[in-house]
């Protein structure tokens, strides 16, 4: 009896430190992550964010990378786009492959660890736009799409959040602005969710401030083709609503409401189905806001359970390095911090 207990305990202590040491593969590799997101100049990150899947964000990619890996991002991008639209292409923004349209782009792209195949990405854009006058950063929340083959798998909150939450973090969780143009239901109900302040939607309260007009106008009159919309593309300021928008490069994207992919609430449903024209081509333009509050929502509602304990881990790190310590050495005079310089010489001091 002895010896049969022992033969079975030896394989499941190895078992179990074998788990130990997947967990803390999985803790070092979420820290250097949130390191790197942090530190780095322009964002360069990998991250494995599912069994068997491998996440990159890179940010600027039409600055910081080589002619030729660019090339290599550019046709992993395309032959996703493949996937989700095999008999069409599109021409606009990062498809394009020049380096002046990734410059200001930032890229989330999901492929298989084992294989190396893109399977899904997000490529967001950040535009420059004047509110009260004074240049502001608008963060558009791009074009998500995913291989037909791994719908259902629970991407979302990757392709539609992290990123987001990793700017946020990076700029001091500072509120920034965010925009999205799109007429897919589930899209307008996710971003109507995750974030605050957003206008149009269907949400009790939700209403159109001055900024989001000002906003609104600054995009449609510098960014246009950010998201493909063509200059005979009008704008219904009140509503937010961009009608005959598939003219400009994006075509292939123009959705029938009963294609659409829909939201599990109705609302937004039934939302876009009374605002929006699906058949001459309608998208709302959907402006709204990062901030703590919809950070939380992010991380309670969107991230597996599964994935939480890093990421408040990682919160908990990003508050003592943006928030606590710059208080600390801000009270402390005696020493340097940035351009921050000691109240006194230690010449001084000594005199």
């Amino acid at each position: 009896m002895a010896s049969l207990e022992n033969g079975e305990s030896a394989p499941r202590a190895k078992k179990g430190f074998a788990k130990l040491g997947a967990i803390a593969a999985r803790l070092r590799g979420q820290a250097g992550f949130w390191l790197g997101a942090l530190s780095q100049p322009t964002i360069d990150l990998s991250l494995r964010t599912s069994p068997g899947l491998r996440t990159r964000i890179i940010e600027s990619p039409g600055l910081s990378l080589p002619r030729a890996e660019l090339d290599t991002l550019v046709d992993q991008l395309r032959i996703v786009a493949a996937k989700t639209l095999p008999q069409d292409s599109l021409t606009y923004g990062i498809f394009s492959g020049e380096p002046e349209r990734l410059a200001c782009a930032i890229v989330t792209l999901i492929c298989e660890e084992e294989s190396g195949r893109p399977i899904a990405f997000n490529a967001l854009s950040v535009m420059d736009v004047a509110l009260d006058g004074r240049p502001v950063e608008v963060t558009h929340l791009g074009l998500v799409m995913v291989d037909p083959d791994v719908r259902g798998q629970g991407l979302s909150w990757v392709l539609y959040g992290l990123t987001a939450l990793v700017l946020f973090a990076r700029d001091g969780l500072r509120p920034k602005w965010i925009s999205n143009v799109t007429q897919v239901p589930s899209v307008v109900g996710m971003v109507s969710d995750t974030f605050s302040d957003v206008y149009p939607s269907p949400l009790p309260g939700a209403r159109q401030s001055f900024a989001h007009l000002q906003l609104a106008r600054g995009i449609l009159a510098r960014h246009r083709a950010v998201f493909g919309v063509g200059e005979e593309a009008g704008f219904d300021e009140a509503r937010s609503i961009i009608t005959n928008a598939y003219t400009g490069g994006s075509d292939a994207l123009k959705k029938t409401f009963e294609s659409a992919p829909k939201h599990r609430n109705a609302i937004y449903n039934d939302f876009c189905e009374r605002e929006l024209d699906y058949a001459r081509g309608d998208d709302v333009l959907q402006l709204g806001r990062i901030d703590l509050a919809g950070a939380r929502r992010y991380v309670l509602s969107e991230v597996p359970h599964g994935s939480l304990p890093a990421l408040l881990a990682a919160s908990a790190m990003l508050a003592l390095q943006r928030l606590v310590l710059p208080l600390v050495y801000w009270l402390d005079d005696t020493r340097a911090y940035g351009s921050l310089r000691p109240r006194r010489s230690d010449a001084e001091g000594g005199r």
